[in-house]
């Protein structure tokens, strides 16, 4: 399957097939020098498969984790680059999940000005959502993506075969982000993740969340508007993320938590069946004091005010700008 995604800073395909991984060459332009990135997370054949496909892979690997989107990790990408006389026609191609993702495209965007990058996402949750849209970024004294650019890939490849040797934790963490597509955009994908089998849906999962993300970043690459709500639940994800120095919980884990207070509350009641029947957690140990110093450090906070995302019908999301007091108050109500 070809999904085609135009936005006025480029147009890209993601590719969405089962065994995939293997052609890459035939989906990606990787006839020259190719860096081929990927975590100690993900299975190492994965890199080895890419780069099978390149003429002129050189393979690196990264501690796996949140801890290592940091500008000491960009600086080594930077560095290997100009080690191995990279030139603006080679490319950078991305194995694993969101953090290399993220760390590619960033380096991508700098190395040069701007050099092509190609995405092979190898989590549900880099599948259905941080490998599209163009968002790249890194974490800067202990805030999450403060530091960053919008710089689109220049293909996406989607192998869900990849998703056989994830951990359950790490599936459960995906499906979050999916739950946060279907809470703003998409009822009926709700409705599959309350009371359909998940392993039996998981490619229709996929796709139905990539359609919603596509919608998005088409209508509104840069977050003027529409894309601010994908932000759902993202602003307290992010606080938790902070607090607990990015390592106790993963982030698919963090957004479900945070969404939690962003909702009425006959949403909220079945948005938690949803997250326990996933295993996800519904709480958190922080107190509502230790993740609102944090809260106050979002991109999507100004001076006083803070834009967030609430969710009063299922597969409908409102942006609301509100006081600073006011959203600590929710946050309170849910949290203590």
């Amino acid at each position: 399957m070809i999904i085609p995604v135009k936005t006025q800073n480029g147009s890209y395909n993601i590719y969405l097939k089962r065994g995939a991984l293997a052609k890459a060459g035939t989906y990606f332009e990787l006839n020259r020098k190719v860096l081929v990135v990927t975590d100690s997370g993900v299975p190492a054949e994965y890199a080895r498969t890419v780069a099978a496909c390149c003429k002129d892979p050189i393979v690196i690997t990264i501690e796996m984790g949140e801890k290592s989107k940091n500008i000491e990790t960009f600086q080594y990408l930077l560095t290997c680059m100009v080690e191995h006389a990279f030139t603006r026609t080679d490319c950078i191609v991305a194995v694993g999940g969101g953090v290399v993702g993220d760390l590619c495209g960033f380096a991508a965007s700098a190395y040069m000005r701007g050099i092509d990058f190609y995405n092979i996402p190898t989590t549900v949750l880099s599948e259905v959502d941080s490998s599209i849209g163009g968002k790249t970024a890194i974490d800067f004294m202990g805030y999450k993506n403060i530091v960053g650019a919008f710089y689109p890939p220049m293909g996406v490849l989607i192998d869900p075969d990849t998703l056989q040797t994830l951990p359950k934790r790490q599936i459960s963490n995906g499906l979050a982000e999916v739950v946060k597509m279907a809470m703003i955009g998409d009822s009926e994908l709700f409705d599959i993740l309350e009371h359909e089998d998940i392993a039996s849906n998981l490619d229709t999962i996929i796709e139905r969340s990539l359609y919603i993300k596509k919608y998005v970043v088409e209508n509104d690459e840069k977050e003027a508007g529409l894309r601010k709500t994908l932000n759902f639940g993202h602003t307290l994800a992010h606080a938790i993320e902070s607090a607990n120095s990015m390592e106790t919980y993963y982030h698919g884990e963090c957004v479900g938590i945070g969404m939690i207070p962003m909702c009425s509350p006959n949403v909220r009641a079945r948005l938690i069946s949803v997250l326990q029947k996933l295993d996800l957690p519904t709480e958190t140990a922080y107190t509502a004091e230790e993740l609102l110093e944090a809260c106050r450090h979002d991109k999507k906070a100004s001076g006083e005010l803070i834009t967030v995302v609430f969710v009063h019908e299922i597969g409908k999301a409102e942006l609301q700008t509100m006081p600073f007091a006011q959203y600590a108050a929710l946050v309170k109500e849910w949290l203590g």
